[in-house]
């Protein structure tokens, strides 16, 4: 079995911060009543400049450069996002000329929103794998989300909880112990923006609709506190690993009640969780790589330790993946 090795990382957080308190000038909410219920505290949303294509090339560079990766060795592009700037083009197909990246590799965008790390790792594991004679060993995945452009403002479900960044990971397949788990619960789902919600231009009555992130929250939360201890006990059951052996946990930062509720209810370490929703918000397929960037930025990752990544959200999809930390540093 082929398992994923993380060589580096990289992390693009956007300018703007906006606390519980800027949200509470302009809707019947307050600090204590969003931080209660979600453990979030601020959220950073795009500025001028900014944009999903140019943060998820921002932490492409920098997880690239720290790698110590040359071009050449780059065998896949893949992203996680569900807010790229187009339909069409896709964001990871953006990064080939403005990282300098083959023209001759596969270029990809992901969707399965909040298990998008998830979903991307285990392609590039498999696609690695698949390809291991043609002498590009690595893949660059990313997770971006500019989720600040799709928020209802009267909304108060999801408008106090998303926000927008990237993170980024240079990555290779190695042999070792791995196991993955993905799925999907579609009688779950809420249907949203796509061109099945769009009205023709070519009709007397047609408007402008706006696009909008629409969530049952309260269902959401029954959901993930059900599959996020399923996916990591089948993980590890498939792995032939215990809790033991993972040095850290890392789920998608969608509510911290929900990873306190996890860590309670599967009587695991809390010092094995790491947790940045407080300043980071929700930011689905971005989130669990924007994690792995804060914490090699803090040092909390060292080269050998096991990881076990977590994701659940739109579809309802779910997904987790077991990784190494490999720093060439």
């Amino acid at each position: 079995m082929y398992s994923i090795d993380i060589i580096s990382t990289g992390l693009a957080i956007p300018s703007r911060t906006v606390t519980n308190d800027d949200l509470a000038q302009i809707e019947e909410t307050s600090n204590e009543w969003i931080e209660k219920r979600t453990g979030i505290k601020e959220r950073r949303f795009t500025g001028e400049g900014e944009s999903a294509n140019v943060l998820a090339i921002r932490a492409a560079r920098q997880a690239l450069e720290k790698s110590g990766i040359s071009l050449e060795k780059i065998g896949l592009v893949l992203v996680a996002t569900l807010s790229g700037d187009y339909s069409t083009p896709s964001v990871a197909s953006q990064m080939q000329e403005a990282l300098g990246l083959p023209k001759d590799i596969p270029y990809l965008d992901v969707n399965a929103a909040c298990s998008g790390a998830a979903y991307a790792l285990e392609m590039a594991r498999a696609y690695l794998v698949a390809n291991q004679d043609n002498e590009k060993p690595y893949a660059i995945v990313t997770g971006v989300e500019e989720l600040s452009k799709l928020l209802d403002p009267d909304d108060r479900t999801t408008n106090i909880l998303f926000g927008d960044g990237a993170g980024s990971v240079v990555m290779t397949v190695k042999e070792g112990s791995y196991a993955s788990v993905l799925g999907a619960e579609s009688s779950l789902a809420i249907n949203c923006f796509g061109s099945k919600n769009s009205r023709s231009l070519n009709t007397p009555d047609a408007i402008h609709q706006p696009s909008y992130i629409r969530m049952d929250g309260k269902e959401v939360f029954r959901f993930a506190v059900r599959i996020v201890p399923y996916c990591i006990n089948k993980t590890l059951k498939k792995a032939g690993l215990s809790t033991d052996d993972i040095d850290f946990f890392i789920c998608h930062q969608a509510n911290k009640r929900i990873i306190d509720h996890v860590v309670k209810s599967m009587k695991l370490d809390t010092e094995k969780f790491y947790c940045n929703v407080d300043h980071i918000g929700n930011t689905s397929g971005a989130s669990i790589f924007i994690c792995l960037a804060e914490m090699e930025e803090k040092s909390l990752l060292k080269s050998g330790q096991r990881l076990l990544l977590t994701g659940f959200g739109s579809g309802l999809t779910w997904g987790s993946v077991i990784a190494e930390y490999r720093s060439r540093q």
